[in-house]
């Protein structure tokens, strides 16, 4: 019998990483041109649409003589309104929804994703509609930079402890023997960010570990936890996590909407489904998506979909995701970056363009000494690259009259 050796999915595989790079380049890609279609009056059914088939024809380009690796979407395109917290993404089938418009001046959440035999990158942007190249004032303003302040901060706060340290061989070992700090710790570093701006965190907002066809480990970090919901570990090194920041403009508690939820995951339970409608659609979604997001819109037949989801969501063979928005209906924005941890730091595999803080006019700024010497540590270890605009950044960093330096792109 031919010995069948085991493939090794980790870290330690560069195939591994060059994947997870693959993928996240394509959902960088995509994003840059979603983000250019999301203009006032819009339809947000036009906008996700289009975004999937660029996903698709994008991972249609790489891989090509290798027919045993999937490839494919990791994350439906979704476009968020001002208040949903949650990615949305509308059937054309239901008429009143697939009429929702863009409007001018609010902030649109959009995330979307691409995967390689299972290794998933999935990245969400926010912009304000109809002000690309417009200065930002007021509250969005304040929003905005919140937001890429407190994702800055977390970012830094997945670096498990020492893993930068500089000093003697003493000085380092105790800095890795430091305990990380607290999910409840976490949360009230991060609170001190967007209250800076008069914001308030999205409560509940959820920063998983990834793994092969997996975007909902074993582990997670939970932000301004509502009750009975809790966090479980720390980040370490070897692993890849999709780190997400969710920042309001008013209290940050969140609500159900009532819309129909048309984005769905497949589960590892086994369920007899009785319907020919739900077996139709269970294959299909085994055959595209694996365990990985899907919308309905994305199926074959969306009419059939919407009926033979019911039976899967019953049997508990697909999970349906809710849609949740802001309970005050304040505005939202949020941000996912998909980042892998190794021995020099943090690489970003995939994840929001930097914010270009010089376009936000705010009159608050943060003043807290403790989050400003954290948000000064880079994100990994210089390997001898170059940072060609690293100078650039840090001077628009003190220019805004923010003495936080931008993160370092690694």
């Amino acid at each position: 019998m031919a010995d069948t050796k085991e493939i090794d999915y980790t870290l330690n595989n560069p195939d591994t990483l060059t994947k997870y790079k693959t993928a996240a380049q394509i959902s960088e890609h995509v994003l840059a041109a979603v983000k250019e279609l999301c203009t006032p009056g819009a339809k947000i059914v036009d906008i996700c649409e289009k975004g999937d088939k660029l996903i698709e024809e994008e991972v249609a380009k790489v891989y090509r003589g290798n027919k045993k690796i999937t490839k494919g979407s990791a994350h439906p395109c979704t476009v968020s309104p001002a208040s949903y917290v949650t990615p949305y993404t509308p059937l054309k089938s239901d008429e009143a929804e697939a009429a929702v418009e863009l409007q001018a001046g609010e902030p649109v959440k959009i995330q979307l994703g691409a995967q390689i035999d299972g290794f998933g990158s999935i990245v969400c942007d926010t912009i304000i509609a109809g002000q690309a190249d417009k200065e930002i004032t007021g509250r969005p303003a304040d929003l905005m930079l919140a937001t890429y302040y407190a994702n800055e901060l977390l970012l830094r706060l997945m670096l498990p402890p020492g893993l930068l340290a500089s000093g003697t061989d003493e000085e380092k070992a105790k800095a890795a023997a430091a305990k990380p700090p607290t999910q409840s710790k976490i949360t009230s570093l991060l609170e001190k960010v967007v209250k800076s701006y008069d914001c308030n965190l999205v409560e509940s907002t959820t920063t998983w570990l990834f793994d092969r066809n997996e975007i909902e480990g074993q582990k997670k970090i939970v932000l301004a936890p509502a009750e009975g919901t809790k966090g479980e570990g720390s980040p370490a090194i070897g692993e890849v996590w999709g780190v997400e920041t969710g920042v309001s403009l008013g209290s940050g508690k969140v609500k159900t909407l009532e819309q129909r939820a048309t984005l769905h995951r497949r589960t590892l339970q086994t369920y007899g489904l009785k319907r020919p409608t739900s077996r139709k659609i269970l294959s299909e979604v085994v055959k595209k998506f694996g365990n990985f997001p899907f919308s309905l819109r994305q199926l074959e037949d969306e009419r059939d979909a919407k009926s033979g989801v019911v039976e899967c969501v019953r049997g508990n063979v697909f999970r349906q995701y809710e849609l949740v928005g802001d309970k005050d209906n304040s505005p939202v924005a949020r941000l996912l970056t998909t980042i892998a941890i190794t021995k020099n730091g943090i690489t970003k595999l995939g994840g929001p363009q930097p914010l270009d803080i010089s376009k936000y006019k705010s009159d608050k700024k943060i003043t807290d000494e403790e989050i400003l010497k954290i948000l000064e540590q880079p994100l990994a270890r210089n390997t001898g690259k170059k940072k060609t605009n690293k100078k650039k950044k840090k001077k628009a960093a003190k220019k805004e009259g923010s003495e936080e330096e931008e993160s370092d792109e690694e």
